[in-house]
């Protein structure tokens, strides 16, 4: 007599994909516009103000970069979460949210300072890594 396994959860497979066309390329219409933001930017500074120097607009230039390099370290994050989550065949998000949401405040709590506390290491650790 053979048994049935019955699994404790399902795997929903179609959870990552993009229902919108638009939402689909806005990241990536930011970045365009980031880029172009970043190339103009000196020409557009020097037309409104001919006293600006290369320093002024170097500044701007770097808080362009930043962001820049911001919006791609997030989406390669984003991009690796997705292909390790679907390789792991783990739940789907919705259902580690609703089990979330089943644990007692204590343990929220305790879930909430342990992140903390692994985010507070990764800094330092990147902290050490710099010095």
């Amino acid at each position: 007599m053979k048994q049935k396994i019955i699994p404790l959860f399902e795997v929903a497979e179609s959870e990552w994909t993009v229902t919108s066309y638009v939402f689909k390329w806005e990241t990536e219409l930011l970045f365009l516009l980031l880029l172009l933001i970043w190339c103009l930017a000196p020409s557009w500074l020097h037309i409104l103000d001919q006293t600006t120097g290369s320093v002024d607009q170097s500044i701007w230039l770097l808080i362009l970069i930043s962001l820049i390099t911001f919006l791609l370290i997030l989406a390669l994050v984003w991009w690796l979460l997705q292909k390790s989550w679907s390789r792991l065949k783990l739940p789907s998000i919705h259902l580690i949210l609703s089990q979330f949401n089943r644990l007692t405040t204590c343990q929220q709590l305790g879930f909430y300072w342990a992140t903390y506390a692994l985010l507070l290491l990764a800094a330092l650790g990147c902290l050490i890594a710099l010095c």
